[in-house]
């Protein structure tokens, strides 16, 4: 087919805007799945994003559409809209020419839209604003076209106004994609060039390569280069999304589809890669995807020790289909064997480890998340640590620094003193205040991300009865008066436990967390010491104390000595124990340590 025929898109929106209902109904028009087989979220395949009603993965879907005579190819690739899947979207975006931007027309602009538009500006993309549920009794579709003309500059007459469950407008839409977003470029003449933008596991098949096809075309039966991987293979099979796989000969220029060539090294396959022809390769490598940069750092170890190696070639399942996700290998005093574990966000790290739990059976003991942090040291060395564990010696230390964000916060406008009084509290610094409507205000900030990645949304949203959003970026690391705050069970240090914050709220911290970790720990045979140091020295003291069993209970007449002596033999007993005994410490302690509530 030629290029001028093909329409390369994505659907990108904040969370909870209609996204894949809209490829729902797109589908249905196109003809893509018959009415029998149709299913809401046709796109959402897995069982975590049908519960939840969030979408994690970008799916592709191949559609025939017939304008003015002329037969279309419209290849539409669904995003997530959670800030934590940012890194989705912008790898979904460098394989389109255009995007919708769906926008709730009862809720407005919200955080991650005014996101996921910049990205897609950046990207070049030809944007399409989408104002979706008209049908709802509470929609503003006019307040909200004025909204986003304010906020980003597209006028409000562009607005194409439906109704994703009911069908109002979208065949309108449908013409609007064909003849106001732009064709791929013509590049069939040059040597083939195919970007890979996801990818997933098959046991029977091996790697599933999903590509963009940017020049030349691949067949069943060639010879290809992975360029970065410098690896060789051959196409046993090529197929396009339409939602199912769908086998064909050949992908051209501009069409999206999937490669499998029976790789079964899953470390031979890189998101961003370019796939071409093993004789006639492409002179250069297609530009690729800017590495994401991880945000919350967790340690995860097998509940039972022998799961270890299960762990890891779980983990390299979920690489291979989650880029943004990283993992190195780690071992504790207190757990064992175990991993240190990257992610963009705490609804990322939630998800890999359900995912991890559903998918491959395994239980694992996950430490309190953590963000990384720049060390300056005497030396003029910059090191980056992602565990408390991982820091120097206060000695060599010249500057601590942490990483800062910002911070857009979109709320009702009666709703903003009591944000400023939370954001006072996580140490957020106010930037800029912009009011897009008469009810509606845009709050800027700049806000340690340490303070805002764990409790902060929750907060937000009950400060402001569920209609405030946030969204944030790194903007990078600044120099703080930080500190470690070290927690020892039975006089042992749990490096696993320990923490950063600042400095002034550091020892109040810290007795408050003690007092959580007694309540959280269980009570054992022997009493059990719990000690917070900061810098060294020691600050606080719990003790849990220990069952104790009467031993008395069967003796009875004679003289007292014989119960002291019982007595003394016990408590010898237990003394000896404290100093062999091993402490069980559950999953909740280490995610007490996190509650920065009163």
């Amino acid at each position: 087919m030629s290029t001028d025929h093909i329409r390369n898109f994505s659907i990108i929106a904040h969370i909870d805007h209609g996204k894949s209902t809209l490829a729902d109904r797109l589908m249905q028009r196109t003809g893509a799945v018959s009415d029998r087989e149709f299913h809401d979220q046709m796109l959402d395949t897995m069982e975590l994003e049908r519960e939840r009603g969030i979408t994690i993965k970008a799916s592709a879907v191949t559609m025939n559409y017939k304008h003015e005579g002329r037969s279309f190819m419209l290849n539409l690739i669904d995003t997530p809209g959670h800030v934590d899947f940012n890194y989705e979207v912008s790898r979904a975006l460098a394989a389109c020419e255009g995007a919708l931007l769906v926008v709730d027309a009862s809720q407005g602009v919200e955080a991650q839209t005014v996101a996921n538009a910049h990205l897609a500006m950046d990207s070049g993309l030809e944007i399409i604003p989408v104002l979706n549920k008209i049908d709802l009794p509470g929609a503003q579709p006019d307040v909200v076209a004025e909204e986003i003309e304010h906020i980003l500059g597209i006028k409000k007459g562009e607005c194409f106004s439906v109704s994703a469950k009911t069908g109002a407008g979208v065949d309108e839409l449908l013409e609007a994609i064909v003849t106001l977003l732009p064709p791929p470029q013509d590049q069939s003449h040059l040597p083939p060039a195919a970007l890979i933008f996801d990818s997933h596991y098959d046991d029977y098949r091996g790697v599933i390569c999903y590509v963009r096809m940017f020049s030349g075309s691949l067949e069943v039966g060639q010879k290809i280069l992975m360029m970065a991987a410098r690896r060789r293979y051959t196409i046993t099979d090529l197929g396009k999304f339409s939602p199912h796989m769908t086998h064909v000969d050949k992908l051209e220029t501009g069409e999206v589809g999937y490669v499998i060539a029976a790789v079964r090294q899953l470390s031979e396959v890189t998101i961003g890669d370019t796939i071409t022809d093993e004789n006639t390769p492409a002179q250069k490598p297609l530009p690729g995807y800017k590495k994401p940069m991880q945000m919350v750092f967790s340690d995860f170890y097998p509940s039972v020790t022998t799961d270890f190696t299960r762990l890891r070639a779980a983990f390299d399942k979920l690489a291979l289909n989650d880029s943004s996700f990283t993992f190195v290998p780690q071992s504790s005093p207190a757990l064992g064997f175990g991993f240190r574990c990257g992610f963009l966000g705490l609804l990322h790290m939630e998800i890999i480890q359900e995912r991890l739990e559903r998918e491959n059976d395994i239980d694992v003991v996950q430490t309190a998340p953590t963000v990384s942090y720049e060390v300056l040291t005497h030396a003029g060395e910059v090191i980056r640590i992602d565990s408390p564990s991982q820091l120097p010696d206060p000695s060599h230390i010249q500057e601590l620094r942490e990483p800062f964000v910002k911070l857009e916060i979109i709320t009702p406008s009666d709703c903003i003193g009591d944000i400023m009084k939370l954001a006072e509290q996580r140490r957020c610094t106010l930037q800029n205040t912009d009011y897009i409507s008469a009810l509606r205000v845009m709050l800027d900030y700049k806000a340690p991300l340490a303070e805002i990645v764990y409790d902060f949304y929750d907060l937000l949203k009950g400060a402001t009865h569920g209609y405030a959003t946030m969204d944030y970026e790194l903007i990078g690391f600044e120099a703080s008066n930080l500190a470690k705050i070290e927690f020892l069970v039975n006089k042992i240090p749990v490096d696993a436990l320990s923490i950063i914050v600042h400095r002034d709220n550091a020892e109040q911290r810290g007795r408050k967390m003690l007092i959580r970790l007694r309540r959280a720990i269980p009570r054992h045979q022997f009493e059990v010491p719990l000690q917070v140091a900061i810098g060294g020295k020691i600050i606080a003291r719990e003790t849990i104390k220990a069952f104790r069993k009467d031993v008395t209970a069967k003796l009875y007449g004679g003289d007292v000595t014989r119960k002291m002596k019982v007595l003394k033999r016990q408590k010898e007993g237990k003394k000896r124990m404290k100093s062999i005994g091993s402490v069980n410490i559950p999953q909740e302690a280490f995610m007490t340590i996190l509650d920065n509530s009163d």
